[in-house]
């Protein structure tokens, strides 16, 4: 039988499943969490199968990508890249700003894990001669560094302005030499964007910005084994639309030039390189057609496929002879045996992602034919474009690791397979060899870091890693150091301890809303993916499913917001495009309203991403839905006034009621600008009839979450994109909120009243908590040009050899003027010391302290003096 038939055959009877099922009653018998695991696995089974019978193509690992693909993108079909950069480089200014102020008007932020549970890791590398250290690229995390053979985990990365890293290199003659590429290339819908390429010279202490901007995603980097000048990137280029900086570029001066080499297409990414170690002017390279739109996904072509170079990159030419051809090759990884140099493995996906295949060429490439792969047919699930990666014994050629969702070896060559990674966490990216022992691999995938000291027959999960990506999370109220959150790839984790490295998973899937009864810590709710929700009332012991009464066909939110009443936790609300209620903690379920949503199911959308119940008044409900409309109630669900009517048409990501008046309400917004002169925080206090925007100068990108301080409830926290910011008074003047959270995503905010702690839940570096104490009045805190120095201007800008800077001061003041570069680090001081009254002009011609020409990039103009700081950007441009 063909996988094909096979696949056909496995969909029939998912469908059937799927609707005996759905005749079944949706609550049921009592679950543990290791059964919770293989119903989140069978709901994904049944959604593939009611997507099969509709017509549509069922990509499982496309749904949390899609989820935050479309709030961003919405009501558009591509993304603003020069806005989502603007905002990167707005909070790295405010960053930059806030290292200078005093340890008393700041606040820090605290690490609460987990460190025990990881994330995805993207990219992994020994170094070459020290291989007790090792570097991780984490996908949303920055770059970690462990000294001790991966025991411990220490971010080397932290300063940058974006931390989603695609690929690592280090420099084979000059260990200190690294080089890191950002944007994570593993996505076909989407990922957190890059900002180009950054090289350190020092191990990892310092980073210095190498261009490559416009790859956004960077796949692969290889430094030449006999030539450290010479460097490849695989760049993908932008995830939607099309855009001509895509391919492989190369380096002859150690990455301060570089140039596009090879470039099949607009619609074509350079997804791998690999280099013949004995004769490195022979390259290959993977290229891979892929291009994205708001209901169009391309994810192969006749465009894809694998090209090699025998002079070093001057000339290229496609490999055919036995290898896949036509429009449904897709994302291909390549990987050269370093004893065995004629020995070359390759391994395709299809459209829309199923395993196509292993090759092998034992003569360089010339010719190749498919390895035995019958035990490879679930290797790629449906979304092989998440994987691409295989690798090579360096002192074997018979000895190859395929990695996709399971991990399997050959130990001949490709005739036979076998799973060896049953041990470790699902997802496989990353894997290398130590130079010194090729038995000893450090392997990384969704669940973090695992070593094998036996080519693979075991594996040991390393731990120290603070990396995961939540969606939600929660405070136990009776007890703040139990923190609930719902998690990316890993489920609803908990630390009843408070303690980052002993968290367990209490549930499977991926994780969402959690819900701790704040009168009995036992009774725990929380869901999986599309708000399927579970309740505990034995501390997580066992779980029941409680939906019913909320109608299966009903839309769901990939994250469905599900809320307990205030005061009263056995009452509570659920969201479909409808609001439910419950009296009795979901034993029964009654629907509140009507649609609340546009109803635009066919592109996507229509459904609610958030509810707010008023603590002073419980029958005053507040609700948002991913199409941009806001709803209140003031009796309960018995009517609904549409209060969306002056607001952005922008996907609503958060409402919030003010703890003490139930006329006061925030609402938070996704997505772009696209020039509009829209905000992403508004503010009402007369429950909707009108709105204010408080965005103020906070930096343009999504805002995901917000909340306001239990004891001055005029302080506004939100969660971005971009980081985590606050305002007082509501003025539309923000700041950075608390020091020593890196620039990650922040997905949601809790808040704990009687502690005053705000904890953070952070999409790429676990949890954060901070003492709301600790947080200064922002009227205490200089807040750039309006406290002393105005109009901090450079002309022209962007400037390619000279710019002048202009800035003025109210009163004579000792100043200090200094550039800054994108990683934060001081490049040239062109003034300081005592100024007048009075306008100032600086010269600065794109030097650094020691005279030598810094290269093209953003940089920060920084201004300091006794009455306040200003920071502006400034662009160079060679």
């Amino acid at each position: 039988m063909s996988r094909r038939s096979v696949y056909i055959v496995i969909a029939i009877a998912a469908v059937a499943a799927f609707i005996w099922a759905a005749m079944e009653p949706a609550n049921e018998g009592r679950i543990t969490t290791e059964e919770s695991v293989r119903l989140a696995r069978q709901f994904k089974k049944s959604m593939k199968a009611e997507w099969a019978a509709q017509g549509k193509r069922y990509e499982p690992g496309a749904f949390p990508s899609e989820w935050a693909w479309r709030q961003r993108i919405y009501p558009y079909d591509r993304f603003d890249f020069e806005q989502l950069k603007q905002a990167v480089v707005q909070a790295q200014a405010m960053r930059i700003a806030a290292r200078k102020m005093p340890a008393a008007l700041s606040a820090a932020w605290v690490e609460r894990g987990p460190t025990n549970i990881g994330a995805r890791v993207s990219d992994i590398v020994f170094h070459p001669v020290n291989t007790q250290v090792i570097y991780a690229a984490i996908s949303s995390g920055g770059v970690l560094r462990s000294d001790d053979g991966g025991a411990s985990w220490t971010p080397i990365t932290d300063d940058l302005p974006v931390i989603t890293i695609g690929a690592i290199a280090i420099d084979p003659e000059d260990p200190d030499v690294i080089y890191v590429g950002t944007g994570e290339a593993n996505a076909q819908s989407f990922s957190w964007f890059g900002m180009g390429l950054y090289k350190s010279t020092d191990a990892g202490a310092t980073w210095t910005y190498k261009g490559l901007e416009e790859t956004r995603y960077i796949a692969r980097i290889v430094v030449d084994p006999a030539n450290p000048e010479r460097v490849w990137v695989a760049g993908t280029g932008a995830l939607f639309g099309t855009n001509p900086e895509r391919g492989i570029y190369r380096s002859l001066d150690a990455g301060e030039s570089w140039e596009l080499v090879l470039a099949v297409s607009d619609s074509t990414a350079g997804t791998d390189v690999a280099v013949d170690p004995e004769r490195p002017d022979t390259v290959y390279a993977a290229m891979w057609e892929r291009v994205r739109g708001l209901n169009y996904r391309k994810s192969a072509g006749h465009s894809s496929g694998i090209y090699r170079s025998f002079d070093g990159g001057e000339t290229w030419h496609e490999l055919t002879t036995g290898l896949p051809s036509g429009s449904d090759v897709g994302r291909i990884g390549i990987s050269v045996c370093k004893s065995n140099p004629a020995v070359i493995y390759a391994i395709y996906a299809d459209d829309p992602g199923y395993f196509a295949g292993v090759f092998k060429s034992v003569n360089g490439g010339d010719t190749w034919t498919q390895t035995n792969d019958e035990d490879l047919e679930d290797l790629y699930s449906s979304f092989g474009w998440y994987f691409g990666q295989i690798r090579v014994d360096p002192g074997n050629p018979n000895r190859v690791f395929a990695m996709g969702v399971p991990a399997y070896r050959s130990e001949n060559g490709g005739s036979s397979w076998s799973e060896v990674g049953a041990s470790m966490h699902v997802d496989h990216h990353a894997m290398d060899f130590d130079p010194t022992d090729y038995s000893r691999i450090v392997e990384g995938n969704d669940g973090g870091i695992y070593t094998s000291t036996n080519s693979g027959d075991s594996w040991t999960k390393r731990y120290d890693q603070h990396t995961n990506q939540f969606y939600a999370i929660e405070i136990d109220y009776q007890n703040p150091s139990r923190l609930y959150g719902g998690t990316q790839d890993n489920g609803t984790l908990r630390t009843v301890t408070g303690d980052p490295d002993d968290w367990e998973a209490i549930f499977g899937g991926d994780g969402f809303y959690c819900n701790v009864d704040p009168t009995d810590s036992d009774k725990i709710f929380v869901e999986y993916q599309y708000g399927n929700l579970y309740y505990s009332d034995d501390f997580a012991d066992s779980w029941l499913r409680v939906m019913d009464g909320i109608n299966s066909g009903d839309r769901r939110n990939w994250s469905t917001p599900v809320v307990m009443e205030p005061g009263n936790p056995s009452t509570m609300y659920y969201g479909t495009y409808r609001v439910y209620k419950t009296a009795d903690r979901g034993s029964w379920w009654s629907a509140i309203s009507g649609d609340l949503t546009g109803g635009n199911a066919g592109a996507g959308f229509g459904t609610i991403t958030t509810i707010a119940v008023s603590p002073t008044d419980t029958d005053v409900i507040y609700v948002g839905t991913d199409d941009s409309n806001v709803w209140v109630t003031s009796n309960g669900g018995g009517a609904w006034t549409d209060i969306s009517a002056t607001l952005p048409d922008r996907w609503v990501t958060r409402v919030f009621v003010d703890p003490a008046d139930e006329n006061l309400a925030y609402v938070t917004f996704s997505g772009l600008r696209w020039d509009e002169n829209i905000g992403y925080v508004y503010f009402t206090d007369d429950m909707g009839a009108t709105w204010t925007d408080i965005t103020g100068n906070l930096p343009a990108a999504p805002v995901n979450a917000l909340v306001v301080d239990p004891a001055l409830t005029s302080r506004v926290i939100v969660g971005t994109d971009v980081g985590c910011f606050y305002s007082d008074c509501r003025n539309g003047n923000w700041l950075l909120c608390g020091t020593g959270m890196p620039p990650v995503p922040v997905y949601d905010l809790k808040t704990h009243s009687p502690t005053r702690t705000l904890v953070a839940g952070t999409h790429g570096r676990s949890m954060y908590s901070l003492d709301l104490s600790g947080l200064p009045d922002s009227a205490a805190v200089p807040a750039g040009e309006t406290a002393g120095v105005i109009d901090l201007v450079n002309h022209p800008n962007p400037f390619t050899s000279r710019t002048t800077v202009t800035f003025a001061l109210p009163e004579a003041s000792s100043v200090s003027l200094e550039v800054y570069d994108l990683a934060g680090r001081k490049v040239r001081t062109l003034s300081a010391g005592r100024r007048g009254a009075g306008t100032h002009r600086v010269t600065w011609d794109g030097t650094n302290e020691s005279g030598r020409r810094v290269a093209s990039g953003i940089y920060f103009l920084k201004v300091d003096t006794a009455q306040g700081t200003a920071t502006r950007p400034l662009n160079l441009v060679r």
